[in-house]
């Protein structure tokens, strides 16, 4: 009987022994496989030209399998699409763990995607606040560049102020929430993150909303980076959304962080008004968001800006926030506040503002820049001075 316990241990000791000895084994392999497989690498040609190897090794960590992602997105079917733009589509994803993702899968025919793929990874990935969108990885197979985002389910703000249907689900405590937001994401961008940001195409297709309307700026990849004593940087390719883009920016390409800043202006223009920037009936008259906000600052009609919508909520935050705009929007760059003092704006009511001047008109300019900005005043553009070499629709989100 004693020689049967000793047996029956033995052979459980030996059964031990195997299972760990394969393990191990396997655990080895997978090692040495994960090793040996070759990764895709980013260039290093990024928004400026001073990374790091140690920074695109970070974004290479953050690399997704392109088979998850496509079997994620229904191999990118047209059910999952959320939008279309300049640089590829957007579509929503599921992965195995149920997490939803928004994929942008850059279109391999533009001539501008490397470079906004490598913009956006090698910025997002440093970047964390509640009023941006999150980056989570990407992905680099053979001519596929995708980007996997947070999935907001919300849609954008263009989807929300601009709708008939779902205009009306924007009172003025959240519009002036939505205000506040986009102000705090700027802020950090400019100001509070170890980067010096320029977005350089803010607009309601690009803030994103969250479930608590919590809005989210998105799409960095016409973004540039700046040194921290940097306050101005020139390009010859304007790239950017007419209608949105500062005077300085769209003629000469010269671009800062009060080019966000005259953006800003127009977005807050269109949030308390409901009006887009471009051209719009008046009566009898065709006229430009800043045109008409202007003039009825002028003549003291002030109440002709504000959304006949806005039934409800403070009076004086709305005018405060059309002053603010105006500010914002003027044609001297030096004369436009930064974003620090526009929060302060915001958050002290008994603070004396200073009185806007008269705002820079795209009208002005749209003959000097040939710009062919037919069809729509939110045409996403690719301009080497004077020179049209792209125009598309910007995808809705």
């Amino acid at each position: 009987m004693r020689q049967k316990s000793n047996t029956k241990k033995t052979i459980i000791i030996i059964i031990v022994v195997v299972i760990a000895f394969v393990t191990m084994l396997l655990g080895g392999l997978c090692i040495f496989l994960r090793v040996k497989q070759p990764r895709v690498k980013l260039e290093t040609v990024p928004f400026s030209d001073h990374d790091t190897s140690e920074e695109v090794s970070f974004v290479d960590s953050l690399q997704y399998d392109f088979e998850n992602i496509r079997s994620a997105t229904d191999d990118f079917s047209d059910e999952n699409k959320l939008g279309q733009g300049g640089f590829g589509a957007v579509y929503k994803g599921r992965l195995l763990n149920g997490q939803y993702i928004a994929v942008k899968r850059l279109s391999k025919s533009s001539e501008q995607g490397d470079r906004e793929f490598k913009n956006e990874v090698m910025l997002l990935a440093q970047l964390q606040h509640r009023n941006l969108v999150r980056l989570l990885g990407f992905c680099l197979k053979e001519e596929e560049r995708l980007l996997i985002y947070e999935y907001i389910p919300n849609t954008s703000l263009n989807h929300f102020i601009f709708d008939p249907i779902n205009h009306g689900h924007l009172d003025w405590e959240t519009r002036y929430k939505i205000i506040g937001g986009i102000v705090r994401g700027l802020l950090y961008l400019h100001e509070d993150s170890r980067l010096r940001i320029v977005h350089r195409d803010l607009k309601p297709s690009n803030i994103l909303l969250g479930e608590d309307m919590n809005p989210k700026i998105a799409d960095f990849g016409t973004a540039r980076l700046f040194v921290m004593d940097q306050t101005q940087g020139d390009t010859k390719t304007i790239v950017g959304t007419y209608g949105y883009m500062a005077p300085e920016y769209a003629i000469h390409g010269r671009f800062s962080v009060k080019s966000d800043v005259f953006s800003f202006g127009v977005l807050v223009l269109e949030i308390v008004s409901g009006k887009k920037i471009g051209s719009f009936q008046n009566g009898e008259n065709e006229e430009d968001l800043l045109s008409y906000a202007w003039k009825n600052w002028r003549d003291d009609t002030i109440s002709n800006i504000i959304d006949p919508m806005l039934t409800t909520g403070s009076r004086n935050e709305m005018i405060r926030c059309i002053h603010i705009g105006l500010l914002c929007v003027q044609e001297n760059v030096n004369d436009r506040p930064t974003m620090a003092s526009v929060v302060s704006m915001l958050n002290s009511h008994s603070l004396t503002i200073s009185v806007p001047s008269k705002p820079a008109y795209y009208s002005h300019y749209n003959s000097e820049s040939n710009i062919d900005t037919s069809g729509t005043s939110e045409s996403f553009i690719y301009v080497s001075k004077n020179v049209v070499s792209n125009i598309t629709e910007p995808y809705p989100r």
